[in-house]
């Protein structure tokens, strides 16, 4: 078993962190084309403890070394990962942990992410990821596929930053002028009132 770990800071809010995170795999984000789609099965929200737990079905494409698809087969290029995502408002904390469905049976990869609040404007991104290959009594294998992934980690993660920092400014744009286009059409309704009573 191989582990990777992350840490970053966003310069955003928990509450805009928060909300964007459903947006981290729409157009706005022109780094993450290798998501093909993102399916919600279940969402519901706890009356008690008030946090929404969401499960969802990510389909991606990511290229693979030869020497691993002479292995595990072409067909691993396109895999599906089942993720479940818990938004807990009174301590502030979005925790997404997912699995990876597709060749489960030769590769075990379980990621957990999670965002807290650093202050008012700023936001910890906190990643972990356990690999583990499972095919038998072959280390040097089993070495070979578990850094492979490791370094695809490593690689995503600045990837992975970049893209979601244009959708986080995207959103906080999305908002300002949403909020802008409310005030305005209260001031025209208010003119109108105004002119009515008149």
């Amino acid at each position: 078993m191989k582990v990777f770990s992350n840490t970053e800071t966003f310069n955003y809010s928990w509450e805009e962190v928060s909300t964007a995170n459903w947006r981290k795999y729409c157009p706005w984000n022109d780094k993450s084309t290798h998501v093909l789609a993102v399916d919600t099965i279940s969402r519901t929200v706890d009356p008690e403890t008030g946090i929404l737990r969401t499960e969802r079905l990510i389909t991606c494409k990511q290229s693979m070394p030869d020497f691993l698809k002479k292995i595990m087969g072409s067909g691993m290029e396109e895999q599906q990962v089942f993720e479940t995502s818990y938004v807990d408002p009174r301590q502030r904390t979005v925790t997404m942990v997912s699995e990876n469905i597709t060749w489960n049976n030769l590769l075990n990869v379980q990621e957990t992410v999670v965002y807290r609040p650093l202050n008012d404007h700023q936001t910890a991104f906190e990643q972990a990821a356990k690999i583990t290959a499972l095919c038998g009594g072959w280390q040097k294998i089993k070495n070979s596929i578990e850094d492979t992934l490791v370094k695809r980690f490593r690689e995503n993660a600045a990837k992975g930053k970049e893209g979601f920092e244009a959708v986080l400014a995207m959103s906080r744009r999305v908002f300002a002028e949403e909020r802008e286009r409310e005030k305005m059409m209260l001031i025209q309704a208010q003119a109108v009132n105004i002119r009515m009573a008149a």
